[in-house]
């Protein structure tokens, strides 16, 4: 039995529907508190896409395109600071999950290290592209996201991507460009259940590279931190951030726990004496 760490989860309970009501799903139970065992050897705290974007008067565009960096930002100033400094000062290994089509981390140990544990990653096959793809892809630019004018500061953005700093690695934390590479951290450090947080919750963090789609393929456990990460917002859901709490359900129904930074690490032992770091 490994160490476990008791903390509080919020969990939302898909059933019973009802279905002699009208709309059956009234019935079900909702969120409701609860508690977890969390191994201190078997877990690992996941940091995904915390970049440094750029000030907003450098690429107004990708402001424009992408709303929520001022929630970002905040989260890594406020949130990121004591949690990473009680992870490292934990028995937890600390990983990051790295994207964006820049290279800022191949130097980086941790990046050499997990590239060497996964060996080759897939390379997926692409369809051929014809006139008609090229004018749908070039619509959805224009019409859907980001908006033609807003693409040369996201492109200019993108040239300059690098983590931001109170999320940037320290010695030789793991760093994996995709699920082949975080699957590896994983099997080397005997970890099956992964905490995310970063950026963005329904987004990244759920479907890019290293995701928890991606993850839940290799049978970890994925679960998140509320209050350390944030979600891509439209015009009907900003002000209620009702998009994030969407994805907090797809998390607690399919991949996870619901969890908070504040008890995590108000909870984390440090490492004992002759405890590896990770």
């Amino acid at each position: 039995m490994s160490r476990v760490l008791r903390l509080p989860t919020r969990l939302y309970q898909q059933f019973d529907a009802d279905l002699s009501l009208a709309v059956p799903a009234e019935a079900y139970g909702g969120w409701k508190s609860g508690e977890i065992d969390v191994s201190l050897e078997h877990t690992a705290l996941v940091v995904m896409h915390a970049w440094d974007c750029g000030q907003p008067h450098q690429y107004p565009g990708w402001r424009r395109a992408v709303e929520y960096y001022g929630r970002a930002e905040r989260i890594l100033r406020d949130i990121f600071p004591p949690l990473l400094s009680s992870v490292r000062r934990s028995p937890l290994p600390l990983f990051h999950v790295v994207g964006g089509g820049r290279d800022y981390y191949s130097h980086l140990p941790g990046f050499q290290r997990a590239r060497q544990l996964a060996g080759s990653s897939p390379v997926h096959a692409q369809v051929q592209p014809d006139p008609v793809y090229a004018n749908l892809r070039t619509l959805r630019q224009n019409q859907v996201c980001p908006g033609h004018h807003n693409q040369p500061d996201i492109t200019a953005g993108f040239q300059k991507l690098d983590f931001a700093p109170a999320a940037r690695p320290v010695g030789d934390e793991g760093i994996a460009e995709d699920a082949a590479q975080l699957a590896a951290l994983c099997r080397a450090h005997d970890i099956n259940h992964l905490i995310y947080a970063g950026f963005a919750i329904n987004w990244c963090l759920l479907m890019s590279p290293g995701g928890m789609v991606d993850m839940a393929r290799h049978g970890v456990i994925c679960s998140v931190l509320e209050d350390a990460v944030t979600a891509v917002e439209n015009r009907e859901t900003a002000r209620e951030e009702r998009e994030k709490q969407q994805a907090l359900w797809r998390v607690s129904v399919e991949f996870g726990f619901v969890l908070s930074s504040r008890d995590l690490v108000a909870r984390l032992p440090e490492k004992t004496a002759g405890t590896l770091a990770p």
